[in-house]
């Protein structure tokens, strides 16, 4: 049996960085359904949370999963359930682009104090400010906005 600790954290927008999750209501029931289905899939979700136009997710890999299909069963399956349930007054989607980055155990408690202050943290700074800085810490080159 293998034994393996590859934490990721994931950010991915709503289409369009359209405010659809702009209740605080609305936000807690799709961190509570992204976990609980996360589990029943096998995906450990570490923390979620985010903000009315974003999320951020930190996730252990297990040995057999990819970042890919992991993000696919996340973001694909969240989106059917928020339509379904009717969430939003228009049709929601989320971007089909995502960013991921590994993480260092040791500072696992500082992200996740990151991703569980998202309320906080975006009443002084924009997702717009946010994901520019991501994009120069972690070194990826912006293709477009």
């Amino acid at each position: 049996m293998p034994f393996i600790k590859v934490y990721i954290h994931f950010i991915w927008s709503t289409k369009n960085r359209f405010p659809y999750l702009n209740s605080t209501e609305s936000r807690m029931k799709v961190w509570e359904h992204i976990r609980q289905n996360a589990k029943a899939k096998g995906i450990f979700v570490d923390f979620v949370s985010g903000y009315s136009d974003h999320c951020h997710c930190l996730i252990s890999l297990g040995g057999d999963q990819t970042i890919q299909k992991v993000m696919q069963l996340v973001k694909g399956e969240s989106s059917f359930w928020i339509n379904k349930n009717q969430l939003t007054t228009e049709k929601f989607e989320w971007q089909d682009e995502y960013y991921g980055v590994s993480v260092s155990e040791s500072i696992l408690p500082r992200v996740r104090r990151y991703i569980q202050n998202q309320e906080e943290h975006h009443r002084k700074k924009s997702y717009q400010e946010e994901f520019e800085e991501f994009i120069l810490k972690h070194g990826f080159q912006k293709f477009h906005d």
